[in-house]
């Protein structure tokens, strides 16, 4: 009977259990608070807003740059669908730009292209995606957006704890950074996302409308609005809850020992993965963390997926590029080959599994399984 190796199982231990058994104490009710304080100390940021979700800190990420009806954001068209979904809540319109076929993040020569094509008052900036834990290139992607005036989103979902050149992400340069403490959208136990940024007015306007735009005379310490208040714009329900925050604080501060764990499993990978027929390993440019640990198979990708499930390793896909969504695809008639690049490494890439609960015992068992699988594959 064969072993089964699910894509991501979250590691839970007694960090968690007494964090969030403080809040359910009523003894510390400001693991919002402390979870803010905790990136801003690991990252040097100057400003942390906690929300709800990483997809919430995206979209109050636009919120806060004023995004209106018929403004344009640059994105990659091999994101997770919170990408351009955000953008699009405003009426505003994504331009997808191809991909990096070897670190499968955006191609700055087209990034800079699209730019020169779509330069005007309606461009607003660019959200950049770091894909499986490998950052872009930063130093080159801040050179153009300083050169065009644009702002920098970076979606850090898949960054968390992640590295640019030694420099954490979060304070490398970007307007604004968005992290997720559930960046598979898998196995979730809790949900928790971060916006960091350095503007005074960006960090305002976020902190407003992450809880309906009130302003008040104060809370109280259960977090219960004064008597009273005001509303002032138009904002959402994006502020997080103590129980989640206590569970993503937990997390957060033991982060560094399950990315180390990570890099573990992934040169295991390469090490015994290396050569194998129909299997191309990651290529690394730049600081990894290996979020994700992306291969490609050079032909019927989804066989060999199969193949793998029925030996009980679970895999995912990052990511089905988004002009192949019917929304997408139909809102703004895009074609299968518009994006050469993404298309082509779509039919190949295929994630295994990766997560700091494994076992070295774990990885052998993928790795003889990916061995087995690429010897008889067709």
């Amino acid at each position: 009977m064969a072993r089964e190796i699910p894509f991501y199982v979250p590691d839970i231990g007694q960090a968690e259990k007494a964090q969030i058994e403080e809040v359910l104490d009523m003894e510390n009710l400001s693991k919002a608070e402390e979870l803010e304080e905790a990136f801003v100390k690991e990252t040097g940021a100057t400003y942390a807003i906690s929300t709800n979700s990483g997809t919430s800190a995206l979209h109050l990420s636009m919120c806060a740059m004023d995004l209106k009806r018929g403004d344009k954001i640059i994105c990659s068209v091999n994101s997770f669908p919170s990408v351009p979904e955000v953008v699009r809540h405003f009426d505003a319109e994504p331009i997808f730009v191809d991909i990096d076929p070897e670190d499968f993040n955006i191609d700055l020569d087209a990034f800079e292209k699209v730019l020169k094509e779509n330069l005007s008052k309606k461009l607003k900036g660019a959200i950049i995606n770091h894909v499986g834990g490998q950052p872009t290139d930063l130093d080159r992607l801040y050179d153009i957006a300083k050169k065009y005036n644009i702002k920098i989103v970076e979606d850090a979902s898949d960054a968390l704890g992640g590295t640019y050149n030694g420099k954490p992400i979060g304070a490398t340069g970007a307007d604004i950074t968005c992290f997720s403490f559930s960046p598979h959208m898998k196995n979730s136990v809790a949900n928790a996302g971060v916006m960091l940024c350095e503007d005074d007015e960006l960090y305002t306007r976020g902190m407003l409308l992450r809880n309906h735009a009130i302003e008040s005379s104060g809370w109280d310490k259960y977090g219960n609005l004064e008597y009273v208040y005001d509303v002032v714009d138009i904002g959402w329900k994006y502020d997080i809850s103590e129980l989640d925050a206590a569970y993503a604080l937990a997390q957060y501060k033991r982060l560094e020992k399950s990315i180390e764990r990570r890099k573990q499993i992934a040169k295991m990978y390469n090490e015994t993965l290396e050569g194998v027929k129909h299997v191309s390993l990651p290529v690394q440019k730049r600081d990894h963390i290996y979020q994700l640990y992306i291969i490609k198979i050079d032909r019927n990708r989804d066989g060999f997926a199969r193949a793998l499930k029925e030996r009980g390793i679970h895999c995912g896909l990052h990511y089905i590029p988004l002009h192949l969504m019917t929304y997408y695809k139909q809102k703004y008639s895009l074609r299968v080959n518009d994006f050469q690049a993404a298309l082509q490494t779509y039919q190949q890439v295929l994630s295994l599994p990766i997560y700091n609960s494994m076992s070295d015992s774990d990885v052998e068992y993928v790795c003889d399984m990916v061995k087995e699988v690429a010897d008889q594959h067709i």
